[in-house]
Formats: structure tokens, sequence, C-alpha cells
């Protein structure tokens, strides 16, 4: 290969190389103006006063309350961390009026030998406010959704609404209450919208990061040019 043709052959590996560094750093850019906004809503939600339940219908976000009524049948939503630690969030069948919801009690470690914990649906009348939210990603679709571990209970691998739906035979949307930590009722919980995943903050470092390659990779592109052009000494 000539000399000329070498010099824009890698002038194009650098601008591939910088339009791919460029790219991902506007990706993560994206993603933490995508939590900012959800932060922001979520505080919105939290000032105003709670609504009905069977008024909130599938919206979003919402903060809601109402009388429910819990059944026995008991999902835990298996790899959540807390605090380093394996856990399970414990969900609930809670009727509210003629129609079913998820209510989300809160959070169970898990023992190292990955022994389930005890936990239990408390059945029967149960007053319930909490933020409303649509379920938590499911990730990479990979097993079954549920397992049966007794009679009234089921382990989740992921929160699937529709393996839910059709395991229980229960018209649920796709949204869980996440259940106010100030009722006496449950386990540890919080209003964490953002919990085992990247807050806004490192997005916007991961972009900078990126964009730096970018940068950097276009100046050693530079740098290399010009001494090319140089004649020898």
């Amino acid at each position: 290969m000539s000399r000329r043709g070498t010099f824009w052959f890698g002038w194009a590996l650098a601008l591939v190389a910088m339009a791919g560094f460029a790219r991902l750093g506007f990706w993560q850019y994206a993603r933490m103006q995508e939590k900012q906004a959800l932060l922001a809503n979520v505080e919105r939600v939290l000032r105003g006063p709670a609504v009905d339940i069977d008024a909130a219908g599938t919206a979003d976000l919402a903060w809601v309350e109402g009388q429910a009524t819990i059944d026995a049948r008991t999902l835990l939503l298996d790899n959540q961390m807390r605090d380093g630690k394996p856990g399970v969030h414990v969900y609930c069948i809670a009727r509210v009026g003629v129609a079913d919801r998820l209510v989300d009690l809160g959070w169970i470690a898990v023992k190292p030998d990955r022994t389930m914990p005890g936990a239990a649906c408390p059945q029967g009348p149960l007053h319930v406010r909490g933020l409303m939210t649509p379920l938590p990603s499911g990730g990479l679709r990979v097993g079954a959704p549920m397992q049966q571990l007794d009679g009234m209970r089921w382990l989740m691998a992921r929160a699937d609404v529709d393996a839910i739906r059709s395991t229980l035979r229960i018209a649920v949307p796709a949204r869980v209450i996440r259940l106010d930590p100030k009722l006496p009722v449950g386990y540890v919980r919080d209003l964490d919208v953002l919990p085992n995943t990247l807050p806004p903050e490192r997005h916007l470092g991961y972009a900078v990061q990126w964009w730096a390659l970018s940068l950097a990779v276009f100046i050693t592109a530079l740098v290399l040019s010009i001494r090319k052009s140089k004649p020898n000494a």
C-alpha cells in the first residue's frame, strides 16, 4: 500500500473509532437524562396527594392508597441485592374492588446456601399505600420465569407479568405497588426506583470517558499525521 493509501486508511480507522466512542458517550448521556427525568417524576408524585388505587389505572407512576384483601399466594422475586447482600422481594396479590394488583412488601436476605426465606403474604384485609411503578426490568429471558416452591409460594427469576398471569390465572397489570415503608407491615423496603442499577451521575461519568477516548483518538491520529508529513532529517 502506498504512503498516501496508508494515510487515508489510518484516518478511516480513526474516524470509525471516534464515531463509535462518541456514540457510546451519547448513549450514556441519554441514559442519564432518562433517569434524571424518572427521579424528578417520582419526586413530583411523592409531593402530591395519594389517589385511589382504582383511579390510578395503569399510570407509570402514582402515589396510591386504598383498602385491599391479600390472599395467600406469595411471589418471591429472586436476585435482588441490598447493601451488597443477595435476597428476594416479597410480592403479594391484592384484590382491590374487583381487580387484582401486585404489592411489594419488601426485601428479605437469602442464606448463602440459597435457602429461601419462609416469608408468606399476610392473608386478609390490608390498608395499602405506596408508589405504583412499572415492574422491574426482567433482563435476559433465560430459563423458566417462575417455579413453585410449595403449595402457595413461587420463586420468580424475573418479574414476567405474562408468566404471573398464566401461572396464577389472574389479570394483573404490569405494575407493582411498592408499599410505603412507614406502614407497619412487611419487610425491609424503601422507595428507591433505581435499585441495582447505575445512578445518573455514573452515566454522566461514563459519557465523559467515552468522549475523552474519542478526542484522544483524534489527537493521536492528528499527531501521527503531522509527523509523517514532515520530511526526514
